[in-house]
């Protein structure tokens, strides 16, 4: 079985979705409150720097979503001990460390690309790791040579096998400079999780400096490592020789708050996203603003509307951070459709992220993607190779289809469109969700969504 196909069908199961298909009737504003817990793109990191420790690591907000298990489970068989003292929090205890079978390796992660990030730290703990042929949702080629590179930087021997991929370092990682061609989360976070027991300095450039970045840095620093942020996308590692146990609560899911934000706006609803903050959001925030939605800060979160009045087009180019976040734009494009005019979102991060549109237009909507980009003397983010554009022209009324979830985002984006859309909707392969939006059906009904679960 394809393994996005079966992994797709444990998530749906972890859910209650018995088939992995809802049937949606759509037309009806979201309203209500919901609430975000740590960011998925932190909580699976900080997961796996507990590898680093000589004592256990506290980790509270951790969301209930499908990548944590299979995060979890990779440290299982790798001997660490993983417990709940409490909903929302994960004991993780790595005193008894060990090498695991690549079966094993391979039947946990599935699809997930997290295994490449247990390599630092299992090559200082063990001396060597293993990493099984690497999937993740279909959004381009995501190659894995940023992170391969790094390590063989810093001392790795990589050899490639028909099962996968070994390394390893039997004297240890070592301090050396490198510098990213693109600024990389994954490849950063890899820099990170090896350097800071390396011997001697590391120094990192052209790094990403997501928030989720500088929270994982702050995990990092607990323990007992020296990081230090410098201008222009530097960042110094100082390797020391061990380190400790955190306990650390994690930042809130920016993605799925944004989400929320746009599925307000789809629907011309209101929604309360609790644990939502201004300023990891401050780019959506202006985005949202020249859209037409309408927002209000309070100290527990967020509310996202739509005020009433018609919605304007924008122009958008995704970008690292502190630009507007690639996995913003997918739930956008859905508001952007009932927009009065041309709007076009220029994709500079992954080369293949506007597949999802071609169930919007099945739904009614105008979208033209242009393989190559656009040009435009406008444009403030450099062009890249693989970028596309998407102009969407509107308003056009949704109506309801059959659609089958192609990842994590598109699938999200999938089920804003079926909820603002006329009529009924079948939305297949919804499991998928689960990876990175919590009880994502329970909140739905929470928003007096109108569907059905299969089964």
């Amino acid at each position: 079985m394809n393994p996005l196909l079966k992994d797709a069908q444990k998530a749906g199961e972890r859910v209650g979705l018995k088939s992995d298909k809802i049937v949606i009737r759509g037309g009806k504003p979201l309203r209500g409150e919901v609430s975000v817990r740590g960011a998925k793109n932190l909580v699976t990191k900080a997961m796996v720097a507990s590898l680093l420790g000589e004592t256990e690591s506290l980790l509270r907000d951790v969301p209930d979503i499908s990548d944590v298990e299979v995060v979890r489970n990779l440290l299982e068989v790798h001997g660490v001990s993983v417990t709940s003292p409490e909903p929302g929090e994960l004991l993780l205890d790595p005193r008894n460390v060990k090498s695991a079978h690549f079966a094993e390796i391979d039947a946990f992660a599935g699809s997930s690309r997290i295994p490449i990030l247990f390599c630092g730290p299992l090559l200082h703990q063990l001396g060597e790791a293993f990493i099984p042929d690497l999937g993740g949702c279909r959004i381009g080629d995501r190659p894995i040579n940023f992170h391969l590179d790094a390590l063989r930087f810093m001392g790795a021997t990589v050899d490639k096998g028909y099962e996968g991929i070994h390394l390893t370092a039997p004297h240890g990682l070592r301090g050396a400079n490198i510098e990213l061609p693109y600024p990389s989360v994954g490849a950063t976070e890899q820099v990170l999780l090896s350097g800071v027991r390396a011997r001697g300095v590391t120094e990192l450039k052209n790094a990403a400096i997501e928030p989720e970045i500088m929270d994982l840095i702050a995990v990092l620093q607990k323990m007992g490592a020296i990081i230090s942020v410098e201008p222009n996308r530097v960042i110094l590692i100082e390797g020391v020789d061990s380190l400790r146990g955190y306990t650390h609560r994690a930042i809130f899911d920016r993605n799925e708050a944004a989400s929320w934000a746009s599925a307000a706006l789809a629907t011309r609803g209101d929604i309360m996203v609790k644990g939502a903050k201004q300023q990891e959001l401050m780019t959506f925030l202006n985005v949202f603003r020249k859209v037409g939605g309408a927002f209000d800060v309070e100290e527990d979160g967020i509310r996202f509307y739509h005020p009433g009045t018609p919605l304007k087009p924008v122009v958008v180019e995704t970008d690292v951070h502190p630009g507007f976040m690639t996995d913003w734009q997918q739930p956008l494009v859905v508001a952007l459709t009932q927009a009065e005019g041309t709007s076009v979102v220029h994709e500079t991060v992954y080369e293949n992220r506007f597949g999802f549109t071609e169930a919007l237009i099945e739904m009614g909507a105008d979208i033209v993607v242009h393989k190559q980009g656009i040009e435009s003397i406008t444009r403030r983010v450099p062009r890249r190779p693989l970028e596309q554009a998407a102009v969407i022209t509107g308003p056009t009324p949704l109506h309801g289809a059959d659609v089958h979830v192609p990842d994590l985002r598109g699938g999200f984006s999938h089920l804003i469109a079926a909820l603002a859309a006329d009529g009924e909707s079948t939305i297949s392969n919804v499991g998928i969700i689960s990876r990175g939006y919590e009880h994502f059906i329970d909140k739905l009904q929470m928003l007096g969504a109108d569907f059905d679960v299969e089964g």
